[in-house]
């Protein structure tokens, strides 16, 4: 079964009302990770990755932040209180654990114990083995620029908070995936996560072709200003809730603007700070979005125009058990977004990472 995801039109037609922002529309896919069971061969948030059996597995050799060890989790461990959580919230009276979760977690303790011997550094100390963030095929998002005959990206990131932002450490791989051909079966994983929203909760996609225009922090004065004008929206016959007289432009950013979630290019989502361009460590151009790391698919009552149309039932019922807008898991920051830039000339070049 294909999963498909449909963005519902957005409330105006920004550019009948603003025509100088025409130029500035950017093409975006947004991935609509949802729950499932992806394989090697398929793009995903937190699936397996088809990553060639005689290359080494990447590991952090970063410092990393030290936290109280007995505070953290294994990523099994963080997937079994999920996947128990999930059970209890269908059958209140169901058992604690069942035979199945007793192992995982006898074993996540046994393997925890025997790296915290007397003699053993703590986890934080060593070289972490990194987590799969995102696979991600051309064939499914064309519009990643891959270098030389590649078709297929890989994401990943070590689990642990790392200096001077509090993030984690990304790594990006390029590869042709016709070149694989012995697949590694079972990849190292870390002893422990710094936090459990490290752990992204394997899914498969429903990529999106949208068009996207810039967060009104990256609009020139003029324009910021234009958009600040009631009268204008009202003369162009924009149908806007007149809840938003005394603040249209922050109508213009929920709504208009860049799409919330998981996305590959379009524009990136400000907030915490303001605009800060990205420069390339090897030939100094401005980096250009590759790929959003989501805390939430959509935002709070008003961001839910964003749910797609097969999810807004959900995004608009009560839910005690897995927010449906947290497909993933992952939390970055505070409820943030972590933007991966690339350099526009060269893939291959440094990437960068900044949390907003």
């Amino acid at each position: 079964m294909v999963l498909v995801r449909t963005t519902p039109p957005r409330p105006v037609d920004v550019t009948a009302v603003f025509p100088e922002l025409a130029p500035l529309a950017r093409p975006a896919i947004r991935l609509h990770p949802r729950p499932g069971s992806p394989s090697v061969g398929e793009s995903s948030v937190g699936g397996p990755l088809l990553w060639p059996v005689e290359e080494p597995w990447p590991h952090c050799e970063a410092s990393h932040l030290h936290l109280d060890s007995g505070l953290r989790q294994s990523p099994a461990e963080v997937r079994l209180e999920r996947r128990m959580r999930a059970r209890w919230h269908r059958d209140p009276g169901g058992p604690e654990l069942t035979p199945e979760e007793k192992a995982i977690k006898e074993r996540s303790a046994a393997m925890l114990a025997e790296r915290l011997g007397a003699d053993a550094p703590l986890p934080a100390d060593c070289p972490a083995p990194m987590l799969p963030v995102a696979q991600l095929y051309l064939r499914d998002i064309p519009l990643l620029r891959p270098p030389g005959q590649a078709d297929l990206l890989q994401v990943l990131w070590c689990p642990y908070d790392h200096e001077p932002d509090c993030k984690p450490a990304t790594a990006l791989f390029w590869r042709s995936s016709a070149e694989v051909v012995d697949i590694l079966a079972a990849p190292p994983e870390p002893y422990e996560a710094n936090y459990p929203g490290y752990v992204p909760e394997p899914c498969l996609l429903a990529p999106e072709a949208i068009t996207e225009y810039p967060d009104s922090l990256d609009l020139s004065p003029q324009l910021r200003q234009a958009l600040g004008d009631w009268n204008r929206w009202q003369a162009a016959g924009a149908d806007v809730d007149s809840s938003y007289a005394d603040r249209p432009v922050e109508f213009y950013d929920v709504h208009l603007a860049d799409a919330p979630g998981w996305k590959a290019g379009g524009w990136p989502p400000w907030g915490r700070t303001d605009p800060d361009p990205r420069y390339c460590a090897v030939c100094e151009v401005q980096m250009v979005p590759l790929l959003t790391v989501a805390s939430f698919e959509w935002g709070g009552y008003e961001g839910r125009s964003w749910a797609p149309h097969e999810d807004q039932a959900a995004a608009h019922a009560t839910h005690a058990g897995r927010r449906p807008s947290q497909p993933t898991q992952v939390e970055v920051g505070s409820a943030d977004n972590m933007q991966l830039y690339v350099c526009p000339t060269s893939p291959e070049h440094p990437h960068t990472d900044l949390i907003q």
